[in-house]
C-alpha cells in the first residue's frame, strides 16, 4: 500500500484558466479521502493527474516514495472506477474482470482465485457468467469495482461512481462501499459532488471550489467548524442559515451579535476564543445551522416571530421555511401534533430562538469563519476588554 502526496499541484489548459491551484494535500496509507465540491470544482481533473489521465503543469505528485509526474497510467499500480461502468458489452462478468489480469499474462488459476476472491468480495459470484446487459445498474457497478479490486492495486481511484444510479440504490452501495473499505483496507481517493456521501464514506474530506481547496478534515471538522462561507454553505443539509447585516459587539469584556432588534449573548467558551484573537466591534455573517433554531412558545426575548412560508412534513422532522431580516431560513423541527396544526395554518406565525452554542461566526468581507481556531481555553478564564 502507499501514501499519495500532491505538492502545488497546477493544472492549466491555457494562460487565463487554472482548472487546478495548488493543490497541497498528503493521503496516508489506507486512508478514505473524499474530494467534494460542485461540478466544474477541478476535483475529477485532479483525480484524473493522479491517474495520469492529465499531464500536471506544475507541483509534484508521489505514489509511496516514488515521484510519479513522468510515469504512465499502467505503472502507477493505481485503479479507477469511473462514473460510467465501461464494461466490455460482449464479455462475461468473470472476462470484463479478468481482462488486466490477462493482459499482464498472469496464470489462468491465480486470474481464477482472484476474480473468485473479488467475486466473493462483492457478492457477485452468480453473475460471473452474465454479459452487463444483463445486469441492474447496481450490479454493474460491482463488476466495475471488481474489476478494480482484483489487480490489488496500492492506491484505488474513484469518480463519482454511484452518480448514474437511482437515490435507493445509491444509498445501499453507499453502505456497501463502507464494508467494502473494511474488507479490502488500501488507499481510497474518491471524487463525489454529494456531500452525503463524502460525510459517509470520508476519513478526511477536501471541499474545493474554482480549484482550490477550501478546507481540509474530518466530517465532523468540516460540519462543526467551517472554515469560511463557502464550506458552511455547501456541507449540511438543509444547507446553514446565514443572517447577514449583523454586528459582533465587544462592550465591558462582553461578546454579543445584534441584529433585528436583539442583541445575543455568544456563547463563553466562543468568546474566549475571540478574545484571545483580540478580535474587536465588526460587521458579520451570522451562520445558524437549521437543527440549531429551536422552537418557542412565544415572541419576546431571545424569541423571533416570522411568517410560515413554507412546511414540509417529512415523518419524524419537519423542515419550516420563513423570512428573517431578508433571508430565507429553515427550522429543522421534530414533528409533532402541533407541528400538524402549522400545516394547516400556512401564512401563521412561527416562533424560535438561536442557539448561541452553536452560532457560526463569519467576517462580512473575507468570508473567514472568526471561530476556526477556537482555542479550548478553561471555563473559568476571564474575558476581558481587547482595548
Amino acid at each position: 500500500m502507499a501514501k499519495v502526496r500532491l505538492d502545488k499541484i497546477c493544472k492549466s489548459y491555457d494562460r487565463e484558466h487554472l482548472a487546478v491551484k495548488d493543490f497541497t494535500l498528503e493521503i496516508e496509507d489506507k486512508e478514505f479521502v473524499v474530494l467534494v465540491g460542485p461540478s466544474g470544482c477541478g476535483k475529477s481533473t485532479t483525480l484524473r493527474m493522479i491517474a495520469g489521465l492529465e499531464d500536471i503543469s506544475t507541483g509534484e505528485l508521489y505514489i509511496g516514495d516514488r515521484l510519479v509526474n513522468r510515469v504512465e497510467p499502467k505503472d502507477r499500480d493505481i485503479a479507477m472506477v469511473f462514473q460510467s461502468y465501461a464494461l466490455y458489452p460482449h464479455m462475461t462478468v468473470y472476462d470484463n474482470m479478468a481482462f488486466s489480469l490477462q493482459l499482464h499474462k498472469m496464470p489462468k488459476n491465480e486470474i481464477a482465485q482472484k476474480v473468485d476472491e473479488a467475486a466473493r468480495i462483492l457478492g457477485i459470484e452468480e453473475l460471473l457468467q452474465r454479459k452487463p446487459k444483463q445486469l441492474s445498474g447496481g450490479q454493474r457497478q460491482r463488476v466495475a469495482i471488481g474489476r478494480a479490486i482484483v489487480r490489488h492495486p496500492k492506491v484505488f481511484l474513484m469518480d463519482e461512481p454511484l452518480s448514474n444510479l437511482d437515490a435507493k440504490l445509491r444509498n445501499k452501495m453507499r453502505a456497501e462501499l463502507v464494508v467494502l473499505r473494511r474488507k479490502i483496507d488500501t488507499t481510497f481517493v474518491y471524487v463525489t459532488h454529494d456531500q452525503v456521501e463524502a460525510m459517509t464514506l470520508g476519513d478526511r474530506i477536501v471541499v474545493m471550489n474554482e480549484g482550490e481547496i477550501q478546507q481540509i478534515g474530518t466530517p465532523e471538522q468540516v460540519f462543526t467548524r467551517p472554515q469560511n462561507l463557502f464550506v458552511a454553505e455547501f456541507i449540511g443539509s438543509p444547507k446553514m442559515n446565514l443572517f447577514r447585516n449583523v454586528r459582533l459587539e465587544l462592550e465591558d469584556g462582553n461578546y454579543h451579535v445584534a441584529f433585528e432588534g436583539k442583541r445575543l449573548e455568544v456563547d463563553p467558551l466562543d468568546a474566549k476564543a475571540l478574545y484571545a484573537n483580540k478580535q474587536q466591534s465588526c460587521d458579520i455573517i451570522l451562520g445558524v445551522r437549521p437543527e440549531h433554531l429551536v422552537i418557542c412558545d412565544e415572541t419576546g426575548g431571545e424569541c423571533f416571530g416570522t411568517p410560515v412560508d413554507v412546511f414540509e412534513m417529512l415523518g419524524s422532522e419537519s423542515y419550516i421555511h420563513t423570512k428573517l431580516g431578508g433571508s430565507e431560513i429553515v427550522i429543522r423541527a421534530e414533528t409533532t401534533a402541533r407541528s400538524f396544526e402549522m400545516q394547516k395554518q400556512k401564512g401563521g406565525q412561527v416562533c424560535y430562538r438561536i442557539m448561541n452554542d452553536n452560532m457560526h461566526i463569519f467576517d462580512a468581507e473575507t468570508g473567514e469563519n472568526l471561530l476556526i481556531e477556537r482555542k479550548q481555553i478553561p471555563l473559568n478564564t476571564q474575558v476581558e476588554s481587547c482595548g
